[in-house]
């Protein structure tokens, strides 16, 4: 691609939160007596916003609002958030590409300053130039986010590339009109993945071979 400005994606393509996620979630569904997921089903049907993900696996919101098992979720989820690891090879491909010269964006859909903490903890957050997390814990769309992010550093579309897990990371990077590559270690299964886009590729590893 030749791209100079990664905009790499953080929870399922750098930090690896998948079975972590799925575990949180079987909490809330067990409590409320729902079916459990596996990471196979997990995956085929976590989707963007997550609200529309919670109801398709069975949450009621005309019992309950969203916002209760979201914060329930969130709970959970910092909670083992330090025990979560980045994927293996996350930091030799943000080394490889900042010793080529390139500079290396974070937009997330975790909230900003928890993902600030996070990437401190992790000691990776040297690596980027700048980090744009969402300002609320309910995990919407990205793109209104990813617009202004960009807009605020000025950046040249045809420049950059975006490096994500989901195919909501593909419809953010189509609605900034830059290219895009999706890895399928994360939130969604490669052969979902592949419905839509030949953009793929299995590893994060295999990112440097591809960008």
């Amino acid at each position: 691609m030749g791209k100079k400005i990664i905009i790499w994606d953080w929870n399922g393509t750098l930090l690896n939160d998948v079975q972590m996620c799925v575990n949180c979630m079987n909490v809330l569904l067990g409590k409320r007596h729902l079916t459990r997921l596996s990471l196979e089903t997990y995956r085929s049907v976590f989707n963007f916003p997550v609200k529309d993900y919670y109801e398709e696996i069975g949450f009621d919101f005309s019992r309950e609002d969203f916002e209760i098992p979201a914060m329930e979720f969130m709970d959970l989820y910092h909670r083992f958030l330090p025990e979560t690891e980045l994927f293996p090879c996350a930091e030799e491909v943000l080394e490889y590409f900042e010793k080529r010269g390139y500079r290396q964006l974070i937009l997330s859909a975790m909230e900003h300053n928890s993902l600030m903490k996070t990437l401190e903890e992790k000691r990776i957050l040297n690596y980027f130039d700048a980090v744009s997390g969402i300002d609320n814990i309910y995990a919407g769309s990205k793109q209104e986010m990813a617009r202004a992010f960009l807009d605020s550093l000025g950046l040249n579309n045809h420049d950059m590339v975006l490096v994500g897990d989901t195919l909501h990371d593909r419809e953010v990077a189509q609605a900034l009109g830059i290219d895009y590559l999706l890895v399928a270690a994360g939130h969604q299964s490669k052969s979902r993945l592949l419905e839509k886009t030949d953009k793929v590729v299995d590893r994060l590893s295999e990112a440097a071979e591809n960008l």
